[in-house]
C-alpha cells in the first residue's frame, strides 16, 4: 500500500525534529507586573502617594507641598487614624486621613488656612469603587486647586 498525503502519518508538534514555532513563544503571556496600589499601605504612602502629590503640586504651579505621613488622631474627631499631613505656603494645611491603613478604606480630607485648626471633615472619594494612585493623586490636587491654594487662580 502506498502512502498519500491523506493517510501519511502526521508528526506530533513539539516531537523529534520539531522546529519550535516562533509565535508560540510570544504568545506566552508575559507574568504582570503588580499593580502598585497592590503594594502595603505602609509602603505605598510614602514611596508612591507623597511623590507623585509632591510633583502634581508643583505641575500646577504650586510651590513644593510638604509632606508627612503619620498615625495619629483625625482631625476634628479625634479617632485613630493614618494621614497625610500637607503643608502649603501662606499656613495652608491638609490632612487626607485614611480609617484603616488600607487605600481602598473610607478616606476623609480636612483644609485649615491659619494658624487654627479644621472644623470640618469632608468624606473624600467615598463613591469610587476601585482606588488607584493617579485617582488619589488627581482628586487631592482638584480639592487644593477648589480651594485656590495652587498656581494662579
Amino acid at each position: 500500500m502506498t502512502e498519500t498525503p491523506s493517510n501519511a502519518p502526521v508528526q506530533a508538534a513539539g516531537g523529534p525534529g520539531a522546529t519550535p514555532d516562533p509565535a508560540a513563544k510570544s504568545a506566552a503571556p508575559k507574568p504582570k507586573s503588580p499593580a502598585p496600589e497592590e503594594k502595603p499601605f505602609a509602603a505605598f504612602v510614602p514611596e508612591l502617594l507623597l511623590p507623585a502629590l509632591a510633583r502634581e503640586i508643583e505641575a500646577y504651579g504650586g510651590p513644593a507641598p510638604e509632606l508627612v505621613f503619620e498615625e495619629g488622631p483625625m482631625p476634628v474627631v479625634g479617632s485613630h487614624c493614618w494621614m497625610v499631613l500637607g503643608t502649603l505656603p501662606g499656613e495652608r494645611r491638609f490632612w487626607l486621613c485614611f480609617t484603616q491603613p488600607d487605600i481602598g478604606s473610607a478616606k476623609t480630607i480636612a483644609l485649615t488656612e491659619g494658624k487654627g485648626t479644621p472644623s470640618l471633615l469632608e468624606p473624600f472619594l467615598s463613591d469610587e469603587k476601585k482606588m488607584t494612585l493617579p485617582l488619589l493623586v488627581s482628586r487631592v490636587v482638584q480639592r487644593l486647586n477648589g480651594q485656590k491654594w495652587l498656581g494662579p487662580n
